[in-house]
């Protein structure tokens, strides 16, 4: 078993409401962006409601504001998730549903295995990235880290 698994968290700003049909091809592709995340190598947990995924938790005080928090075993296998599977065709096209942001909106962090990050210590680590920059507390794809064994 791995000492440390990865965690991470994006948020975006909708540019309508989840009900509005303007988000409509977004909405309704979640279950199966969704089932596609838990299906992926190294996926191993995501933030969620009884609906299946969390779109309803409010994390900021923007009702438009959706976050995303999960972890996975690795780098890598977060990012063929992100890039290479069915989020990567959404991805490519997330300007018809939401607003570009202004700060940081996707951070990644290590955990020890067996913990699960909460909303709060992801906000925490958004805003640790936006004040420092990447480092081993909190980084991007641009430059990821080692897990931190000392």
């Amino acid at each position: 078993m791995q000492d440390y698994y990865l965690a991470q968290i994006n948020i975006a700003l909708m540019k309508a409401p989840l009900e509005d049909p303007i988000m409509a091809e977004f909405a309704n592709a979640l279950d199966e962006v969704n089932a596609v995340a838990d299906r992926s190598p190294g996926f191993v947990w995501r933030l969620q409601t009884s609906a299946g995924n969390a779109t309803e938790i409010r994390a900021y005080s923007d009702p438009k504001m959706l976050v995303n928090l999960s972890v996975w075993q690795s780098v890598e296998q977060l990012k063929a998730y992100v890039y290479q599977t069915l989020h990567g065709e959404f991805f490519v096209r997330r300007r018809q549903w939401f607003e570009k942001y202004p700060g940081e909106h996707f951070v990644m962090w290590w955990i020890p295995a067996g913990k699960l990050p909460t909303v709060e210590e992801a906000k925490a680590k958004l805003e640790h990235l936006t004040q420092y920059g990447g480092s081993p507390e909190a980084f991007t794809f641009a430059k990821p880290f080692p897990p931190n064994r000392s």
